[in-house]
């Protein structure tokens, strides 16, 4: 989250901190983050199911792997961090500035892939025509660029206080009534709702995996919700050493640009952890891009390592066409 400056001051951090707080080590080597990745879960799993995606609309998709869902990705710990910061999520020099910068990256991010896939929309309005779900969407922070390139959008979340905020300071933009709706719900609740199975073009979750209870039951919601084509896209936080110390030991403990106690380093998740939940569910990963924030001159930048922050962006299946079975009648020459 950091940039190379931000390392001088881990190494103090560390030195002075290796009693009291010591660095994880990383649990799984890489050549066995795929296998570690289909094993992973939580303890906050409420229940098991086992569930494939040949079900229901799948059509001609055949993903043959099974897993326990437990139809929570809501961790009642981190509504209670959000609820206190709710008031905040408008004010540009607060503790959501980081996420603000981030829209010069990830907005562009968006909109280009879904260019790319969909081809081009109405003159200033590119995204017009497209159904997009917003999933954590906070205060809207990235909800409203999105609704102004001429989407809509629906942006989601569990906290209802951020739903609130997020509605009235969308209401101050005239250019954003007809497109930018909100829901205080969670996501599993969303995707048994009538009318939202393959319902959106695209699904963003920035900044939100890192605070969910079940990454299982995110996957397989998304999958229902997208259509055939549709578009995933994610920026996270990968679950390395370095992430450790500039997301967590630099970010909240010194420079504390982020409140203290924001982010838990075992929810953070890797590239391949999280391209192998993807794909076993029929989510083909197209790109994944590094990021990196530098506290100095508070600004994003794109990088080749995915270290620490990083952009992903999948696509879900299209069906398969079925193959026909020759009759008896049919002419062989």
């Amino acid at each position: 989250m950091f940039s190379k400056q931000s390392v001088r001051l881990a190494g103090f951090v560390l030195i002075k901190s290796r009693l009291t707080c010591p660095i994880p080590v990383i649990k799984y080597a890489t050549n066995e983050c795929q296998c570690a990745a289909l094993k992973r879960s939580h303890t906050s799993w409420t229940g098991h199911k086992q569930h494939t995606h040949s079900e229901g609309k799948t059509r001609g998709v055949h993903i043959h792997n099974v897993r326990p869902i437990s139809y929570s990705t809501l961790d009642p710990a981190e509504v209670r961090k959000f609820q206190v910061l709710a008031n905040k999520w408008w004010d540009i020099q607060g503790e959501f500035a980081p996420l603000h910068a981030m829209n010069e990256l990830r907005v562009p991010f968006i909109r280009d892939n879904l260019l790319t896939v969909h081809g081009g929309g109405v003159m200033g309005r590119p995204l017009s025509g497209l159904r997009i779900l917003d999933v954590g969407c906070g205060g809207g922070l990235l909800t409203e660029p999105l609704g102004r390139m001429g989407a809509e959008v629906l942006g989601v979340d569990p906290v209802e206080v951020s739903v609130r905020t997020a509605e009235l300071h969308s209401s101050l933009d005239p250019a954003l009534r007809g497109r930018v709706r909100y829901r205080a719900c969670t996501l599993e609740d969303l995707t048994e709702e009538e009318g939202n199975e393959e319902a959106f073009d695209a699904i963003v979750a920035s900044e939100v995996l890192e605070h969910l209870a079940d990454l299982d039951t995110f996957v397989h919601c998304c999958y229902r919700m997208l259509k055939p084509g549709g578009s995933v896209f994610i920026t996270t936080i990968s679950r390395t050493r370095l992430s450790y110390v500039l997301g967590i030991l630099v970010a909240e403990q010194v420079l504390r640009i982020v409140p203290r106690g924001t982010h838990e380093w075992d929810k953070f998740i890797t590239p391949v952890e999280l391209e192998t939940i993807l794909e076993s569910s029929g989510i083909i990963v197209q790109s994944v891009r590094g990021m990196l924030y530098n506290p100095l001159s508070k600004c994003w930048s794109w990088q080749q390592s995915t270290a620490v922050n990083y952009a992903l962006h999948a696509i879900k299946q299209k069906e398969e066409p079925l193959h026909q079975t020759p009759t008896e009648d049919s002419t062989f020459i």
